[in-house]
């Protein structure tokens, strides 16, 4: 299983999932226009993928969604609510889910698990490689952890979480006091320190990557981000990657089961 970060952060997301031939892509918060620049960085068709899964109707994730499916062909998965709440979205040609279900795709079974967010009803979602059963786990615009959530991210191989603020940053910001409430909020984002605490429950010896989404670039860093979530993990069985998305720039491959195949090899 590979995974690449196109981009991350307040002003677009989106993620491409890749095994056995099949890819998905999980939201599409970009024009197609810059989704296939940096597809094409990384030697991918828009063609070649499968579907486009929507985490929440925010425009940072679905903005391109509508385009992207018009022009190369994907299906398109929303939550009901997320369907409901964005109006391109609901034109038709939608495959909606309740949050909670599962999708059965080609090369792929992806678990949606709800999450707290101000979005009509958005989530998160575990993929499984039908053929290996590696599994990666993809959770941002979390405003705090639940038991559902955390049951949900064990036992990966790879970790995508959202690690959108330092709170002294936060709170010294440019931000309005509104605004700064909203974010720290029940049903806002993550900070660094909630975000490391959920990781290092989740650690263990086979989790090879540890990717850092969302990050915000006015209250927040990649090495302060990077810092806190190594702490967190050095306490843990976790001997993997950390590493922080961009915004603007693909990061990845991140692969899984290279130590299985290494451990075979030898």
């Amino acid at each position: 299983m590979k995974l690449w970060m196109l981009g991350s952060g307040s002003r677009g997301n989106a993620l491409l999932l890749e095994c056995a031939g099949s890819r998905v892509l999980i939201d599409a918060g970009f024009s197609p226009r810059v989704l296939a620049a940096r597809l094409a960085e990384i030697g991918v068709a828009g063609e070649s993928i499968e579907a486009v899964v929507i985490t929440h109707e925010h425009t940072d994730h679905v903005r391109g969604a509508r385009a992207c499916v018009k022009r190369w062909g994907w299906e398109l998965y929303t939550s009901v609510g997320t369907a409901a709440s964005y109006a391109e979205l609901r034109t038709g040609g939608v495959r909606t889910f309740a949050a909670g279900d599962t999708l059965e795709l080609r090369e792929f079974s992806l678990r949606s698990v709800p999450t707290p967010h101000d979005a009509a009803e958005p989530v998160a979602f575990v993929a499984t490689a039908r053929r290996s059963g590696l599994r990666a786990g993809i959770a941002y615009d979390i405003g705090h952890v639940t038991t559902t959530l955390r049951g949900a991210l064990t036992e990966l191989d790879l970790l995508v979480l959202e690690c959108n603020h330092d709170r002294e940053m936060l709170r010294n910001g440019p931000y309005p006091r509104i605004v700064q409430t909203r974010i720290a909020g029940m049903k806002g984002h993550l900070c660094n320190v909630d975000a490391a605490a959920l990781a290092s429950e989740c650690a263990h010896a086979g989790l090879e990557h540890v990717v850092l989404a969302h990050l915000s670039q006015k209250c927040n860093r990649p090495t302060i981000a990077k810092a806190v979530m190594a702490g967190a993990l050095k306490k843990t069985a976790f001997r993997g990657s950390v590493t922080a998305a961009h915004q603007d720039r693909v990061v990845g491959p991140f692969t899984a089961g290279m130590r299985t195949q290494l451990s075979l090899a030898l």
